[in-house]
């Protein structure tokens, strides 16, 4: 497996043509989301440099962003959406401060999650908030295996990060059959093709095993799907409008949420 140092030239190399293939468009809004991507990959690559305590910390920070994201998409209140935070953190700190006592803390979270609409006596939509905050405990829960994974988590991100840019460029021009009725938009091209991209990735950063290719190949574009279909109940195109070009932050993690999660059923 590749260390976390020698990512660097990958990762560099990957901005440098993404740079070039945004330039080359000509679309405003693929040069602003490239931006934002050579602003973000140095801080993630960094901080798994660093170590576990600052990829803790990455996976914090995102953890309660996306957690916002998701409450917002799902209607649930500030209320649920402080605990689902506070689960999804707690969470993350457990598989850095006590390993292998998550699932514990996973169960605490989720009683904490039911909880709320209990205390309030919600009959009408507490099991709707019920069932939408253990959802995002189960689906952000799983960021607290970066830490543990380091180099290979970062190795799983530059390739389904790469498989994503591969399948938007591939499928509109490919064309075929559509992927999804979630997904208008996309295609089995484009899919196939950024399943190829990001196993050619995973192969040059000797990090290819079942698991990982499991976890790009089917994991991915799953977790896109995933949330399609959360931003298809809500009626929304994107997650969030903060973060230029991208929407919000859930739009550019969910591939790597559920790529993490077969990863780690799998290993």
């Amino acid at each position: 497996m590749t260390g976390v140092a020698s990512l660097a030239p990958f990762l560099g190399g990957a901005l440098a043509l993404g740079g070039v293939a945004a330039a080359l468009s000509g679309r405003r809004e693929l040069l602003v989301r490239w931006c934002c991507w050579a602003v973000g990959v140095p801080l993630v690559a960094g901080a798994f440099w660093w170590g576990s305590p600052a990829v803790t910390a990455l996976a914090l920070l995102v953890g309660v962003i996306a957690a916002m994201e998701f409450g917002g998409l799902t209607g649930l209140s500030r209320p649920d959406r402080a605990v689902l935070a506070a689960a999804v953190s707690g969470v993350i700190l457990t598989s850095w401060l006590a390993p292998g006592h998550e699932v514990r803390a996973m169960a605490a979270g989720a009683l904490a999650i039911a909880a709320v609409p209990l205390l309030a006596g919600d009959s009408t939509h507490g099991l709707r908030r019920l069932g939408a905050g253990l959802l995002g405990l189960v689906w952000l829960g799983v960021l607290a295996a970066l830490a543990p994974l380091g180099a290979t988590a970062l190795a799983l991100f530059v390739a389904v990060s790469v498989g994503d840019i591969v399948a938007y460029f591939a499928g509109p021009r490919l064309g075929g059959p559509r992927l999804s009725p979630l997904s208008p938009a996309k295609r089995w091209s484009g899919t196939l093709s950024g399943a190829a991209a990001a196993l050619g990735v995973l192969a040059a950063l000797s990090a290819l095993s079942v698991p990982m290719a499991v976890a790009v190949v089917v994991g991915a574009p799953a977790g896109d799907l995933l949330e399609s279909m959360v931003k298809r109940g809500a009626r929304a195109k994107d997650s969030a409008h903060w973060l230029a070009g991208s929407g919000g932050l859930l739009d550019r993690i969910d591939s790597l949420l559920l790529a993490l999660a077969v990863l780690l059923l799998l290993s």
